[in-house]
């Protein structure tokens, strides 16, 4: 299976300004990811997508290749990753690129490791899969059956349509949440399906002690903890 990876990295950010060439324990933002793509095994290319001209040069001397500048529509504050991820797709085929899936690496996870990657490809392969997607666990207080939606009158609905919640902690069914640091898509489905996950979704759990999405300063301050201690 040939799997390219695609990395973006856009130069605006508001909750954390310039983070993907921001210095986090000695090495910019970006380095982690580009690290990790460069050492998994199961990756045939690696790409950043960047809007940003001093991105791309960081990317490069990282040894990742940069090949073009994304357009502005594509770099604002609200531009979903799907088109963002297609657009490298349709530029990688226009110049006679083809793959059989796409692996999504955002940089605000730098806690992710060569190994992960790898992981979910075979995983994409083996379970005959749309996606995999890395996961999280939900805590059982956060599980959809202990969990309530408002209606417009005020009125509690519990988000699993059922009656009543399920009494005891240990009648909870496991449940899980995007973890964001690995998407593994197939190329039909992105291109033909309009689509990152697909119909039929695989999870590959992490552990929440080893993770982190860098949203805000104080994930930054969290990231730095963990690196510090040792996390990769």
């Amino acid at each position: 299976m040939r799997v390219v990876g695609v990395i973006p990295a856009r130069g605006g950010s508001k909750g954390i300004p310039r983070k993907n060439v921001r210095e986090l324990c000695g090495k910019p933002l970006l380095q982690y990811t580009t690290e990790a793509a460069a050492a998994a095994r199961r990756l045939t290319r690696v790409i950043v997508s960047t809007d940003d001209p001093e991105i791309a040069d960081l990317a490069r001397r990282c040894g990742v290749a940069a090949p073009f500048l994304r357009p502005a529509e594509l770099a604002q504050d609200a531009t979903p990753t799907l088109p963002v991820v297609r657009h490298a797709v349709e530029w990688l085929e226009r110049h006679g690129e083809q793959y059989d899936a796409v692996c999504l690496l955002q940089p605000t996870n730098p806690l992710r490791r060569p190994e992960q990657i790898d992981a979910c490809i075979e995983l994409l392969e083996t379970s005959g899969a749309d996606a995999v997607i890395t996961v999280l666990p939900v805590p059982p207080e956060h599980n959809p059956h202990w969990v309530y939606f408002t209606r417009p009158d005020g009125t509690l609905y519990l988000s699993t349509g059922e009656a009543a919640p399920l009494p005891r902690r240990q009648d909870l069914p496991p449940a899980f949440h995007r973890e964001g640091s690995v998407y593994v898509t197939r190329r039909a489905v992105l291109m033909e399906g309009n689509s990152l996950y697909g119909t039929r979704v695989v999870g590959y759990a992490l552990d929440p002690a080893r993770c982190v999405n860098l949203d805000t300063l104080q994930d930054w301050e969290r990231a730095e903890a963990l690196l510090a201690g040792g996390c990769l």
